[in-house]
């Protein structure tokens, strides 16, 4: 899933000024805070459409990965962790 971020609420949530100094900010965290508050950045938005030709730069955060394309915009893809087995195991 991808969606389209308000920049402006992404940088003040983590206390940055630009993309380049997430990074920084997020390292410095605990990682269970980094994941709550961006996925109560993602709440509210829909999927979005985002071409991997144009990325500028990118962050992966577990599993949360964050894009800056060249137009300025910036995305979060989830990652779906969730793994289905479609075998059920040996009871002996």
């Amino acid at each position: 899933m991808v969606l389209l971020l308000n920049k402006n609420s992404l940088y003040s949530t983590f206390g940055v000024s630009c993309f380049d100094s997430l990074d920084q900010a997020i390292n410095s965290m605990a990682p269970s805070m980094v994941e709550y508050y961006l996925s109560d950045l993602s709440n509210g938005n829909e999927d979005s459409y985002l071409n991997k030709r144009n990325i500028q730069n990118s962050l992966i955060i577990g599993d949360y990965s964050l894009y800056i394309d060249y137009d300025d915009e910036v995305y979060l893809e989830i990652h779906n962790s969730v793994s289905t087995e479609l075998e059920t195991g040996s009871l002996w």
